[in-house]
Parts: C-alpha cells; structure tokens; sequence
C-alpha cells in the first residue's frame, strides 16, 4: 500500500477593489514612492472599505472563487482551517463562520494564528489530517484585513500592508505528490519586535489603549527585517539540501510577500533566478496569511504537474519555516 500525500489539487483567491497607491501614501503621511519602493517593492496595496465586512468576508470570496474553479461541492469537504492574524472578533471562531458561509455543513473549523507564517504552518496542520487517512478533502484559507489594525499616520507600517484572502484545497495523492518535507521553527525572542500591545488579555481596551493608539500593530523595522533575511533563508536552503535539491532541480519559490529585498536575498541563497519566483508584492503589499495562497492563485496557470516548489515564510513571533512541495496538476 503506498504512502497518502497531501496534495494541493485548487487554488482561489481574492483581493477588495479599492487600490491604496502609493501616490495617495504620499497625501497622508511623510513619505514617497520611490522611497517606498526601494525599500519594499510595493506599488500597490488592497484595502476593504465596506463598513462591516471583516476577514470573513475576504475568506469567504476566496473560498467561493476555488469552489467554482475547481466545481467542488462545498458539502463534501471534510475541514476548513483558517489562517488569520485579524479574526472578526475574540472568542468565535471566524473559519466556523466562514466554513458555515461557504455552505461546508459537513466541516469542522477552527482558526489558526502564527502571524504571517500562519498560512505556511496550516500546510503543515492540513497535510497532517489527510496522511491520516481520516480526512479526504481539507480547505485552508488564508485571509487577513491588515487595513483594521494599522495606523495610517504611521509611516513606518501604512506603507507595508494590504487586504486579502486565498485558499487551497488539500485532497489524498497516492503518486507521491503534495507536501514532501517541512522545516517549521518558532522563537519568542520577537514577541517585542512584531505586535498589538493591547485589547490581549494582558491589557485589555480601555480609554487609555485607544487614545495611546496601542491597538494598531508595531513593528521594530530593523530587528524583523534582519531576523527575516537569514531565518527564511536559511530553512529555504537546509530543506534544498536534506532533499538533495539544487537551484535547477526547484522550479518555483514560493516566498511570503513581506519585503522584496527579504525575498530577493531568499532567491539568491537557492541560486535561483528570478523568473523562478514568485512575485506579487507590488500589487497587493503584504497580505499577511494571505500571500502564500494569492502568490499561487495568480501563477496558477504557468504551473505543471510535478513542479518543486519550496514555501518559505517569516512572521512575529517570531514564526518562520519553509515547505517542498510538488505540485499535483496541470491548470486549463
């Protein structure tokens, strides 16, 4: 009896229209496009405007848009994992939310939190319930509304994130295909460096909190971006090579949509070359749970049967890791 993989067999996505530039940065705080630029490669980022629309909602249209892509019935999935860093509300999950939306009557759900690795370690979490033969079709999402946490008179943070969600579907390969190694490593040592001071357990809202603006997210630029550059490089080369896999043998990374030059020293530590990696930064700016998903649902159709790809993801935390995956289908 041969082994059961964990293999991606659908893709979707979803970006809210609105399009922040950064032109309309430059009319709200200190800053400007070539120096955002430089120093991040983003253009572009999505916001969702629509007053009482949250992560749900971003979730849901992914989910919606694999579902019709892939002519999946949503009554057959077995489990929807959802990764998030900004869930709807405290206490209820939003993927049960979600998973009831979708009309996944038949899942359960529960949400998933690892900051911007969140997405990479629900890979690992989904992959682990198919090989256990109990489970046949696993949906993970990654969505976040960054735009509901950030403080657009900062400078430092506005720039960087956008909204978005995408999602996979993880079905059973019996060929080998799917997940095929994973390095998953965590350190507390960030916890000061990336976060939300308040509304945790610790300090919870109060009159103070929010006029100190300590609900919006911090973030030390310096001491996350030099963690970033050799942590996911790092896991990106030691999975290369416990696999025995060279810069020809991958043919896609995979990276999380922080920061381009994260991702450029990423690509050059696996001696891979730029055509090799996907990209998508300038469009939507950081995503948060929702890169790794989107960076897939828009390369889709330039990926075959058989590809290696490697993941690799940095989060606060600090969470990082990397995955080699193949890739389980030809796209239409």
């Amino acid at each position: 009896m041969s082994k059961i993989t964990a293999a991606i067999t659908a893709v979707g996505g979803y970006v809210p229209e609105y399009v922040l530039t950064n032109q309309i940065l430059e009319t709200m705080v200190d800053t400007n496009d070539e120096w955002i630029t430089t120093r991040t490669g983003i253009k572009e980022r999505r916001i969702l405007k629509e007053p009482g629309q949250g992560t749900s909602y971003l979730a849901i249209q992914a989910a919606k848009d694999l579902l019709s892509k892939s002519n999946t019935n949503p009554e057959d999935i077995d489990m929807v994992i959802m990764a998030t860093a900004t869930p709807d509300m405290p206490v209820a999950a939003t993927g049960v939310y979600v998973a009831s939306q979708i009309g996944a009557v038949n899942a359960f759900s529960y949400d998933l939190v690892a900051a911007c690795s969140s997405f990479l370690y629900g890979m690992s979490t989904a992959a682990r319930y198919i090989e256990s033969g109990r489970y046949k079709k696993v949906l993970l999402i990654g969505a976040d509304k960054m735009s509901s946490i950030i403080d657009y008179e900062d400078r430092t943070t506005c720039i960087i994130f956008g909204d978005g969600g995408g999602a996979v579907l993880f079905e059973p390969s019996d060929d080998g295909l799917g997940l095929q190694d994973e390095i998953l490593r965590s350190d507390g040592i960030g916890r000061q460096s990336l976060k939300i001071d308040a509304g945790g357990s610790i300090l919870p809202a109060n009159e103070e909190t929010v006029a100190n603006k300590q609900h919006f997210v911090f973030q030390d630029g310096k001491t996350v971006f030099k963690f970033a550059v050799s942590n996911m490089a790092d896991v990106s080369e030691k999975i290369m090579n416990r696999n025995g896999l060279t810069g020809e043998d991958v043919h896609w990374l995979v990276p999380h949509q922080a920061n381009k030059r994260i991702i450029d020293a990423t690509a050059k530590r696996m001696n891979l070359p730029e055509e090799k990696v996907m990209m998508n930064i300038h469009k939507y700016g950081n995503t948060t749970s929702a890169t790794l998903p989107l960076c897939l649902n828009d390369y889709e159709k330039q990926l075959k049967k058989g590809d290696n790809l490697v993941f690799a993801s940095f989060g606060g935390g600090f969470t990082w890791g990397a995955i080699y995956l193949k890739w389980a289908y030809n796209s239409n």
